[in-house]
């Protein structure tokens, strides 16, 4: 049975085979049978973990616990609206904060972080609040929609998404893009984070 677990960078939580290179949690969406309810959040703590930690062990989307949600990477996680988990990825999170406060000047806690995105990454009816920005404004680890597909911009390029991975590279377009990565994470970016990539991205850079 595949589980509708895989998060796109466009918001949408589909079922799909393929596999992904993060984890994340918004809270228990899902029921006894495994299956997505209407609910796609439960906090506003959307967070992005490591597959792996401290050897704990996991089945998703088991009754009464936490839904496991799929990216295939940190970058995918970033567009979605996360931001990385505090407790099984310490450096990334403190690395993030740093990148943030670079761009706001103010040191935000968890929970500051988590109201600022929740208001920038989705509406009511949970569409993805999309935006116009230039090209040439945009940091690497952004994502944008382009010509009706997303695509993860880096220093010199796009790369177009599919759940497999990024495709061959495309030149990097100028002027008014519509950006899918929420305001704040996009700031983030700008002050210095930079995203864990999909091998097919840095295979591509190098």
């Amino acid at each position: 049975m595949t589980l509708q677990n895989r998060v796109l960078p466009t918001g949408e939580i589909v079922a799909i085979a393929a596999r992904g290179t993060f984890t994340g949690n918004r809270g228990i969406l899902h029921d006894d049978q495994r299956r997505l309810g209407t609910a796609r959040w439960r906090h506003k703590a959307w967070i992005v973990c490591a597959l792996q930690f401290k050897g704990i062990r996991r089945v998703p989307m088991t009754p009464g616990r936490w839904t496991e949600l799929f990216f295939l990477d940190e970058a995918v996680a970033l567009a979605a609206g996360h931001r990385p988990c505090a407790y099984c990825r310490r450096a990334a999170f403190n690395a993030f904060r740093s990148a943030w406060t670079n761009s706001t000047t103010a040191e935000p806690s968890a929970p500051e972080m988590d109201a600022v995105l929740h208001k920038s990454r989705v509406r009511r009816d949970r569409t993805q609040i999309r935006r116009k920005t230039r090209a040439e404004d945009l940091p690497p680890g952004a994502f944008i929609l382009w010509h009706g597909t997303p695509h993860l911009v880096t220093e010199e390029a796009i790369h177009p998404y599919s759940s497999e991975g990024y495709g061959p590279i495309l030149t990097r377009p100028s002027g008014p893009v519509t950006v899918l990565t929420p305001a704040p994470n996009v700031a983030a970016l700008a002050g210095g984070y930079r995203p864990q990539l999909h091998q097919s991205a840095t295979a591509a850079i190098t």
